[in-house]
């Protein structure tokens, strides 16, 4: 359970770290559809935003305590921060895709630990993650072609 734990937390960082990441490529977006990949950023954000809470308090009820300050975020993280500058919108898909990608590997390796572990309610939050980074994937997928 304890590298569970230590997992976890590294996911509770890497989502706080990317909810600002993908503000900045909300706020910064440009390009001929940007109305809608603008719109699009911020779905996202707020889907993290939810996971990152969703992933704290699933930690404190198996006992253990979330990642709580900014600093720490930042030492836990794998996230690359990223510059303040207009992004093109393929831009945008790619560090989003990227994000995503990463997002989806860890809780992968997370839930495979829930799973041998018996911790079916973190194996179920787990993969309803995974299955919506799935669905995110496809979709710039598509938009990348």
């Amino acid at each position: 359970m304890e590298k569970q734990m230590k997992l976890m937390n590294q996911l509770v960082a890497d989502l706080a770290v990317n909810f600002v990441k993908f503000h900045n490529l909300h706020w910064n977006v440009v390009g001929e559809r940007f109305k809608e990949v603008h719109e699009y950023a911020e779905e996202l954000y707020d889907m993290i935003n939810e996971q990152y809470d969703e992933v704290a308090e699933r930690m404190k009820m198996l006992g253990s305590f979330p990642a709580a300050q900014l600093k720490t975020y930042l030492e836990l993280s794998n996230v690359e921060e990223i510059e303040d500058r207009d992004y093109q919108i393929p831009e945008v898909f790619k560090i989003l895709k990227e994000e995503l990608e990463k997002l989806r590997d860890l809780g992968t390796e997370i839930r495979t630990l829930a799973d041998d572990s018996g911790d079916f309610a973190t194996v179920a939050m787990l993969e309803d993650m995974i299955i919506a980074y799935d669905k995110e994937i496809w979709f710039m997928e598509q938009a990348l072609k």
